[in-house]
């Protein structure tokens, strides 16, 4: 089981594993060097599937009911089987052929996808976006949940010095993809106001701020992490996102703008930062609630209970 501070306080380290295979893409290796021209390889859930996402899955989506023409392109199946009129939306590594690229591209009103009715439209950025999959073999990919996470590996950096981990390596390759280079390193006042604020959203005591000044130990930046993490401002402050997202308030917000008490559900999501409870659980829990087998409505907080309503 994962723990729940592992998600969000190290989220800027999750995000450069996320865009990992983009760094990796643009930290070219020797071979790639010498072919300059040569594209980089377009990925099908993060640049194709939300272009046919907007654009075409409401009437040539999942939905049965909806569905125009018997065509069908959220699956690779659909895309490619042979249409009505006998050709394929898509054929792999045959862009000038695939029926979806010569509708999105035509300059017939009357044949041009997505209709002018929809009010909307495929860009000539994004038609080329297509073409180039389609040119590359038009791979297919699940959504990212669906896929187990695979370690990526680390990209060739130039300046190999400034990387202490992995992850400075992700980041310094997407640096030096865009022409850019690393920052100077921040002072320590700047370092422990940036940590603070970070974990717990308020600025240092003078007091921490000369404490971690005088100690000049190596591990002087992780005992001020573990520090932080054990302040109840921590569970505070990494509860302001996860409310957020659900839209908490004090109020229904409404023509009735009647106040409800959602206090008792807010201080258990601050608990669960607080006792680091397991993210499995964390969102079992927030969905589940009462429901979960044997459990009743519970005062308790994570660290003596799983059960909330």
């Amino acid at each position: 089981m994962i723990p729940l501070r592992s998600y969000l306080v190290f989220g800027s380290l999750l995000a450069g594993l996320l865009y990992a295979d983009l760094a990796a893409e643009r930290s070219r290796s020797a071979a790639e060097q010498a072919q300059p021209d040569k594209k980089p390889p377009i990925d099908f859930a993060r640049q194709i599937r939300p272009i046919l996402s907007e654009n075409c899955f409401v009437c040539h989506g999942p939905d049965d009911e909806q569905r125009k023409a018997k065509l069908r392109l959220d699956i690779k199946a659909g895309a490619t089987k042979e249409l009505r009129s006998g050709g394929h939306a898509v054929v792999p590594g045959d862009p000038k052929n695939s029926v979806l690229l010569q509708r999105i591209t035509s300059d017939d009103p009357d044949e041009r996808m997505p209709p002018a009715k929809t009010n909307k439209k495929i860009t000539p950025q994004q038609a080329e976006l297509i073409r180039q999959w389609i040119e590359q073999g038009a791979h297919w990919s699940e959504h990212w949940a669906f896929v187990p996470p695979q370690r990526s590996a680390v990209p060739v950096v130039k300046t190999a010095g400034w990387a202490r981990n992995a992850v400075d390596r992700f980041i310094l390759a997407r640096l030096e993809a865009e022409g850019l280079s690393p920052s100077p390193e921040a002072d320590k006042v700047r370092l422990i106001r940036r940590l603070t604020f970070d974990l717990t959203g308020l600025p240092p005591a003078p007091a921490e701020v000369d404490a971690f000044l005088a100690d000049s130990a190596p591990d002087a930046y992780e005992k001020a992490v573990d520090r932080l993490l054990a302040s109840p401002h921590f569970g505070e402050r990494m509860a302001l996102d996860w409310l957020d997202a659900a839209r908490y308030a004090d109020t229904h917000g409404y023509h009735i703008d009647a106040g409800r008490d959602m206090t008792r559900w807010r201080q258990w999501v601050i608990d669960a930062f607080n006792t680091n409870l397991p993210y499995d659980r964390f969102i079992v829990e927030q969905l589940a609630g009462d429901l979960l087998p044997g459990r009743r409505c519970s005062r308790r907080s994570p660290a003596g209970s799983t059960a909330i309503t």
